[in-house]
């Protein structure tokens, strides 16, 4: 390894990885782990989402509405890739179906994420075979994801009515998961077209364990269907039929769903990572054939347990991407005699592009090999949910959110309560620099940190962990406060004044503590920018 040339060390450094994109053959756009009541330490039901590809980063609450009679809802394709918040470029209306009397808030990222309801929807592309596709369907699944969280409450009749969406007005999108949660359960639900020649869809649901973790990481995961076991399986009525028709099951060995809608291995490094972590006495091989759908927990997880998987990158293990890239390093001891050893080199990082992965193995077969990460540097926003059935709806809810790559990026909460985000959240930073949207504070800061990833760790890593680590400790004050204000709206609206004191004041804490982070950010750009001007 010490024959790498500095030259090779400098190459790395460069910064051609602003938004490189995954560049292997299977789907690697979005993580989604989630956790029953009985797996986290506070009976939290979790689910999550890393929307891993070039989408809008753009955030906004829609309010609650009602609506008339004959009132239609609009459906559009192409909202996932607007600049602002009121644009509508490349957006194409597809049809109308019956807007309900009554909606819910909900909050608006590009896959919609959460409700005033606790009603939390996570989401991985997982294709499945390419022939089922059927684009003449009305739904693409970010739509179904709205109209769920705009007419729900609970995970199961979400499931329901996309199930009876699809049917009536078809699945139109290549194969989707979505894993959906409440204050009681979460569940799996994958979903499919019909195929060419059938405007309809194909889906099958199955629940984590209440004491399990699961994980969708862009590969079907579902097996064997329990229909007879409403309480964990539920599928679409022709479950077993299109897989007949189409000659993807015979009809005589046991079906599994993954088996006859993708046909591809149920895992990779991801699922196997996540749940071999959450229970390592089961010992999980990666070269098995298949793993459990979800596994229970040995020890009960906290959030910040759950960020720290969502930071994954597979340090210290034989998984970590840059391991093999190792450069002499002097230092001199207690008697002052210089002593040479080696470390992974300061301008390796844990994203290193495929053009820069194919020439450090042109200069040094097997230097380096991916396993693609939770955390990945084409992030464009992550959320992990935590929904509570011991707290009131406002408060109970709340997503742990941040910008870009989810191991430099702060997560701040974001109440199901709140009302309204920063101004600097209503732009989109993908088509052009912008110091109006947030999304640049962390893009340009991030990307800076990994022009030479021993320095810029060092510097932003403990950014993250202190940011966290405060807003973690004022949970207990800011809730309870919230909780007395609550307490007064109430009294307040029955003296016929009503108020609505506790979501403005969770909004105003929400929306300082994601100022803070973006000013931050910008200061941290601003010192990079200096403390890296030698090491491109």
């Amino acid at each position: 390894m010490l024959r790498i040339s500095l030259l090779v060390m400098l190459v790395l450094s460069s910064a051609s990885f602003l938004f490189a994109q995954p560049d292997d053959n299977r789907n690697e756009s979005c993580t989604s782990i989630m956790f029953g009541k009985d797996a986290t330490d506070d009976g939290s039901v979790i689910t999550a989402h890393t929307c891993d590809a070039y989408y809008r980063t753009w955030v906004n609450f829609v309010p609650a509405q009602k609506f008339d009679r004959d009132t239609t809802h609009k459906i559009y394709w192409g909202t996932m890739h607007t600049h602002t918040a009121w644009s509508m470029d490349g957006m194409e209306l597809k049809g109308e179906i019956p807007e309900a009397r009554e909606t819910y808030a909900y909050l608006n990222t590009a896959y919609p994420c959460i409700n005033e309801k606790q009603l939390a929807i996570g989401e991985t592309t997982i294709t499945g075979r390419k022939e089922l596709h059927n684009e003449n369907g009305l739904f693409l699944i970010e739509e179904l994801e709205r109209i769920a969280l705009q007419r729900c409450t609970k995970a199961r009749d979400a499931i329901k009515l996309i199930g009876e969406l699809i049917k009536e007005y078809g699945f139109a999108d290549y194969g989707e998961c979505i894993t959906i949660a409440d204050t009681k359960e979460v569940w799996q639900l994958e979903i499919f077209g019909e195929g060419p020649d059938k405007i309809g869809g194909v889906w099958a649901a199955q629940r984590i364990p209440d004491d399990h973790v699961g994980i969708s990481a862009n590969i079907p995961r579902i097996g064997e269907l329990d229909l007879d076991n409403p309480d964990y399986y539920m599928a679409s009525d022709n479950v077993f039929e299109v897989a007949k028709e189409l000659g993807y099951w015979d009809g005589k060995e046991t079906f599994k769903f993954w088996k006859a809608y993708s046909g591809e291995k149920p895992f990779d490094i991801r699922e196997y990572f996540v749940l071999s972590s959450m229970a390592p006495d089961l010992n999980l091989k990666f070269d098995a054939d298949e793993l459990p759908f979800s596994v229970k927990v040995e020890k009960k997880v906290n959030i910040s347990d759950v960020i720290a998987l969502y930071k994954q990158t597979y340090d210290g293990t034989e998984y970590e991407m840059i391991r093999k890239l190792k450069v002499a390093h002097k230092t001199k001891n207690d008697d002052g005699q210089e002593v040479i050893d080696t470390i992974i080199s300061p301008a390796a990082h844990p994203w290193l592009a495929k053009d820069k992965r194919d020439l450090m193995n042109a200069l040094e077969e097997n230097s380096v090999y991916r396993h693609r990460p939770i955390s990945v540097q084409y992030c464009s926003y992550s959320w992990i949910a935590q929904l509570r059935d011991d707290l009131p709806d406002e408060i109970g809810g709340k997503v742990w959110f941040s910008l870009d790559i989810p191991r430099l990026s702060p997560r701040v909460p974001i109440y199901c309560g709140n009302l309204s985000l920063p101004d600097a959240y209503n732009y989109c930073g993908h088509k052009h620099f912008s110091r109006q949207s947030a999304m640049w504070a962390f893009t340009r800061a991030n990307r800076l940190a990994l022009v030479n990833w021993g320095t810029g760790k060092e510097l932003v890593e403990p950014e993250v962990t202190a940011f966290e680590n405060q807003v973690l400790s004022e949970t207990e004050f800011v809730e309870s406060r919230a909780m007395e204000l609550l307490k007064k709206d109430k009294e307040n609206a029955a003296n016929g004044n009503p108020t609505q004191l506790c979501r403005e004041y969770l909004t105003g804490y929400s929306n300082a503590s994601l100022r803070s982070a973006i000013n931050r950010w910008w200061e941290l750009g601003d010192k990079l920018w200096v403390d890296m001007r030698w090491k491109f």
